[in-house]
Formats: C-alpha cells, structure tokens, sequence
C-alpha cells in the first residue's frame, strides 16, 4: 500500500513528491494552485492528485506529509493527526512554543508518529561528526559556531531567523546532545524591509555550561555554510558547500600552550539527505519508533527560535 501523501508541491515540495515517489510511497499530492496540480498530473500519471485537503484526510492513507507555509502548519499537522494519520511536518514545526508542544502531545498520547522536517539531521557528515564526539575522542564539546549566510531572496512573511536558523539550531542542538537551554542573548537587523530582520546573531548558553553562536544572514556577500566545533582534545569544521569535514588536532595544554599536531579530512558518505530522510520517516511508519527528528525535538527548535525572536525584538 502507498503510504504518504505529500501536501503542497511548490519549490521544496516538489523534492519531496519526486523522492517519495522513486521510494514507491508516494499514494498522491495535494496542491492548490492549478497550474501545479496540472505539471503533478503530467509528471506523475500514476498518483492521486487532489485540490482538497479534506478529501485525503477522508481516505485510509496513514501518513501526510507537510511542505505547505509554516503558518499553515499548526492547523494542517493538528487536522491530520485528529483524523488518525501519521504527520511530516516540514521546519519550522509551527511558529510557537505551545502550538509545537500542543502536536507533540498528541502524537504520543494516541501514538501518532510526528516527524519534523530537520533535514541536515540526516545528512551524512552531521551523522559522522555526531557518532564521532559520542566517541569521546575529541574530548568535551565546549562551543559550536554556526554560520549560513549568502545573498539570497528577501522575504516578506518570515525573516531571515525563521527562515535559515532551524537547520543550525537542530545542528547545535544534535551535536551536543539535545542539552536544556539556560540563557540566550539576539540581535538582528532589518536593513531591506521594516521589521524583518536580514542579518541576526544569537548565542545560546545551556545548563551543561556548553555554548553556541549562530549567524544568519540572506544580505551577505559570501555563501557560507559552515558548522566549527571547539572540543577539549580537536576541533572539527564542517564546511557544507563542499561537504568536507576537517578534523583539527589543535587545543591548549594545561600550562596554556598551544598544541598543534595537524589535520585530516574525514571519509564520510555522500548520501543524499533528503533521501535518508524519507527512508528514515518509512521506517518509523512501520516500526512505529520514534524518529530522529520527532515532535519533541520539533519542540527544542522552536523554543529557541521563538526566544531569540522575542529577545532581539527587546
């Protein structure tokens, strides 16, 4: 039996439809624009396509998944896990803390599964460097600086935080652990349009005494992804552009002098994400185990987006 259907075929949403379709999992898409539901239609002549979100929440298809605004996703995750499906909600979960807690709530009292779309939580270098400070080699984790910066397209509906940040908060929060947030101070800056912000710093401080620095910015000369770790023994950066991570043999003794052995490039797998992604929901629809990216680590997201929207808003 197909197992999903895909909500919202736009930009991100058309990568969904065609990797759950090459998974053989895909029962159909909703769409409401009819020019898009017509190139579904002629690409896709096997699937279902509807206007109707009510329609598929009618039928016995057990799992939805969301790529439609993130205004909208509250109200289609909450629909769809009333009416007995399973949910991939892409990021952000919802644009607040208590809509987030609300879906996650409900997924585990009537043992919905509820993914979040934490896309990077799957790719294979973030995998390989989560695996590799669980291994204890590099020593305690003391701080992640993350950047994602290029000159992209300004938006109107969201600003460049909600926009870019998940993917680095999810990042931060996976690497160290999923720690517990004790403080945070933002700053942002709207420099194209009144109150949406272009360029915003955050820096993030948990109870484990770790810390973090996130830079998000769509007004900036260079494409940067880039994802440094300082731990006690190395340091590793993972450069996203290129997908290589280079592991540094560099830290300070205890009288203070610099230790530096050299580097070298870690082997690490070139799956595509996206596509570990979809498996990785499949297999929880099955199993019914909970996955990586599930409701509550939807929940940790938003928490700190919303905060730091709060904060730099004063």
């Amino acid at each position: 039996m197909k197992k999903v259907v895909v909500v919202g075929a736009g930009n991100w949403g058309k990568n969904l439809v065609k990797n759950f379709h090459a998974l053989n999992a895909l029962a159909g898409v909703v769409e409401m624009n009819s020019e898009l539901r017509q190139s579904i239609a002629a690409s896709y002549p096997d699937l279902q396509v509807y206007a109707d979100y009510q329609d598929v929440l009618d039928t016995n298809i057990p799992a939805i998944v969301l790529a439609t605004p993130a205004s909208t996703h509250y109200a289609l995750a909450k629909a769809a896990l009333e009416a007995g499906k399973d949910v991939f909600v892409e990021k952000p979960m919802t644009l607040n803390t208590k809509e987030a807690i609300e879906l996650a709530q409900y997924a585990d009292q009537y043992h919905r599964i509820l993914a979040v779309g934490h896309l990077l939580l799957y790719q294979p270098a973030i995998a390989w460097m989560r695996d590799y400070l669980a291994s204890g080699k590099a020593g305690n984790v003391l701080h992640i600086m993350a950047q994602r910066t290029k000159l992209g397209r300004a938006r109107s509906e969201e600003n460049v935080w909600w926009s870019f940040a998940p993917h680095d908060v999810s990042i931060v929060l996976d690497l160290l652990g999923n720690p517990t947030l004790k403080t945070l101070q933002a700053s942002g800056h709207a420099m194209i349009q009144p109150d949406v912000e272009d360029n915003v710093h955050v820096d993030l401080v948990f109870t484990s005494g770790q810390t973090a620095h996130i830079h998000a910015s769509w007004y900036h000369p260079l494409l940067q992804r880039c994802t440094t770790i300082l731990a006690e023994r190395q340091m590793l950066v993972y450069d996203e552009v290129t997908q290589q991570v280079t592991v540094y043999e560099q830290s300070m003794d205890a009288n203070l002098h610099n230790v530096d052995t050299g580097s070298w490039v870690a082997d690490v797998a070139t799956n595509q994400p996206l596509k570990l992604e979809c498996q990785h929901f499949l297999h929880c629809l099955n199993t019914r185990q909970q996955p990586r990216s599930n409701g509550w680590n939807g929940v940790a997201v938003v928490e700190i987006l919303e905060k730091a929207q709060e904060a730099m808003r004063g």
